[in-house]
């Protein structure tokens, strides 16, 4: 397929077609918007393709899905949860939002992935939980941080919003983990527009999700899921208005569908960069495989105070690209009293390029040769 050499490439986009717009039309004719039966078959559909019997609950984004995680295990003030400081700032947020106190550890220059010698070093008497981010869907470090989290006594919130469809050890994720959040935004490896779930073996944890993403009132899961209404019921704690839509859930559902489609568009688009962009001066692959992953992203790390000048050149030639992500323990609100060498060096390092199921090989080619073009013939 050939592609205009003047169109914009896009660094990301929703990838819908016909399937997801008859799916929000069956939803607008049944006039049930809300949560009910779709929201109640997306989750049992997502169980089923992760080939896992623990509940799965969607909520409307997948930073509710962090936040309901944290607060279920009744994590607040005083509380620390650690964090890499390498993600975005949703993960940080979530966890402020009880009142807990996000904790910035160090990340691994090779992966970003959270630094577990690192972490270990910031656990104190408060320290209650341990979320690590799979960052550009990359799971690698996931033993040493349950390794960590038994030695010390934590929990782990696995963030896995890039993660979604990527295998680790013999099963996908979400089917083993403590606790496991995933996002369906608009770029995500599946969308259903704005949406998130969290899955996890613990039964008072998957309870508390349940009701506290409907203002948690009890046991109004069942009634939506239904087509009625609690009119008479109680509160126990506090509750969130976090719960999905049947028209997010009718996209998701659609999507889901898609998933190995996506997943080996974006596994080849990693791949060709690989192939494309080893041993390019000033430029540093992280170590990745997508023989497991679905790249949500594709990171590279350019070095030698050029990254800034290459997104100018690319933008130049229509060419979109990202930053994923600046370190959030230098923003304002988040601000520590320590220095994180690597992660420091990351956020003026990081530059996403262009990875949806829509990028071209022809897409593909003209990036490569700009990037190219600016690392081997400017500065």
């Amino acid at each position: 397929m050939t592609s205009d050499t003047n169109a914009i490439i896009r660094l990301s986009r929703s990838v819908i077609g016909e399937e997801e717009k008859a799916a929000v039309v069956r939803v607008l004719d049944r006039a049930f918007l809300g949560m009910g039966s779709e929201v109640q078959n997306f989750e049992r559909e997502l169980a089923a393709y992760m080939d896992t019997d623990r509940p799965v609950h969607c909520v409307n984004t997948g930073t509710s899905a962090l936040h309901l995680a944290v607060e279920a295990l009744g994590i607040g003030p005083g509380d620390e949860v650690l964090v890499p400081s390498i993600t975005y700032v949703a993960s940080f947020q979530a966890i402020s939002a009880t009142g807990a106190t996000p904790v910035a550890c160090e990340v691994r220059g090779d992966t970003a992935y959270i630094d577990v010698d690192d972490a270990a070093r910031r656990v104190t008497s408060r320290t209650r939980a341990i979320m690590p981010v799979h960052y550009a869907s990359s799971v690698k470090g996931i033993d040493d941080v349950y390794n960590l989290a038994r030695a010390k006594g934590l929990r782990v919130i696995e963030d896995a919003a890039h993660a979604f469809g990527c295998r680790v050890g013999n099963g996908l994720v979400g089917a083993s983990g403590d606790i496991v959040c995933f996002s369906f935004d608009g770029i995500k490896n599946i969308t259903s527009g704005e949406g998130g779930a969290v899955v996890t073996g613990d039964a008072d944890v998957a309870r508390y999700v349940a009701t506290a993403r409907l203002l948690a009132v009890e046991n109004d899961t069942e009634k939506r899921f239904s087509g009625e209404r609690s009119w008479v019921f109680d509160v126990l704690h506090q509750g969130h208005r976090h719960h999905m839509s049947d028209i997010m859930a009718a996209i998701g559902r659609a999507q889901l569908k898609k998933i190995d489609q996506f997943g080996e568009i974006r596994r080849n688009l990693a791949r060709g960069y690989q192939a494309a962009l080893a041993d390019t001066a000033d430029l540093t692959l992280l170590d990745y495989e997508y023989t497991t992953a679905i790249p949500h992203i594709f990171p590279v790390r350019i070095g030698n105070g050029r990254r800034d000048g290459l997104m100018d050149h690319l933008r130049a030639n229509q060419i979109q690209c990202g930053l994923h992500y600046g370190p959030n323990h230098l923003l304002t609100y988040f601000r520590t009293d320590y220095a994180l060498p690597i992660a420091e060096t990351l956020g003026r390092e990081l530059l996403s390029l262009p990875l949806h199921p829509l990028v071209t090989d022809d897409d593909q080619r003209r990036i490569v040769a700009t990037v190219k073009d600016y690392l081997n013939n400017h500065g």
